[in-house]
């Protein structure tokens, strides 16, 4: 069996349960610092203390960063982090795609997997946001998140090194979600580097009908 069919199987198998509370607790922790998430930060910890090494540590040290944080400095770091500079964009085919008509394309395969796992998605929001990949990995389908995840595997990477550039705390939530995926493999690694040099393409057009938002996260009004 070659390596690349070894690890289309491992893609394929189904994500642990390990697996699946790093993500839930992830796509909790990287989505807007609301104060829905602020009361659930002594929970959050409990289950990620609950994990083994990398990932639960990871966590761990991020929810204590954010209990920490006084006021709205949580807030206004997210916003400076991943609203004001395009190369921590949370939209997985951003890097890829920019805002053009490919990217559309794109979209539409996270919305066929929702829609495959019988999960509605609703106008608000893209659905590559990494809060809501990381949601629907956790609690809807795993195979299929996982599988997800693995494939913007270069981009996690793109954006994990470019928190850790910029002294982030949020570094801990990429470095506890890319622990739960494959090894970066040679042909990621040139991905990212072309990701890097050349950086997402330009062509604004409309992405209104790919817009969804999740039901479950009404209450913040849709991701940043």
């Amino acid at each position: 069996m070659s390596v690349l069919r070894k690890r289309d199987k491992k893609v394929a198998e189904a994500p642990d349960r390990e697996s699946r509370l790093v993500w839930r607790i992830a796509a909790l922790l990287i989505d807007y610092p609301g104060e829905a998430m602020t009361r659930l930060l002594p929970e959050l910890r409990a289950a990620a203390g609950s994990l083994p090494a990398p990932a639960g540590p990871a966590l761990v040290s991020f929810v204590d960063h954010a209990a920490s944080s006084a006021g709205s400095a949580l807030a206004q770091h997210y916003v400076e982090t991943f609203d004001l500079r395009k190369r921590n964009c949370l939209h997985l085919s951003y890097y890829a795609y920019g805002d053009t008509r490919k990217r559309g394309m794109a979209l539409l395969r996270f919305k066929h997997a929702y829609r495959a796992a019988g999960v509605e998605l609703g106008e608000h929001e893209l659905p590559d946001h990494l809060a809501v990949v990381l949601e629907f990995a956790a609690t809807a389908d795993p195979i299929a998140g996982r599988r997800l995840l693995v494939e913007h595997r270069p981009v996690l990477e793109m954006i994990r090194l470019s928190l850790a550039d910029g002294g982030s705390p949020y570094l801990a939530v990429l470095d506890a979600v890319c622990a739960t995926l494959p090894e970066i493999s040679a042909a990621d690694l040139r991905k990212i580097a072309t990701l890097a040099a050349e950086g997402p393409p330009e062509e604004d057009v409309g992405l209104e009908p790919f817009a969804m938002d999740p039901a479950l996260h009404a209450e913040a009004g849709g991701r940043r």
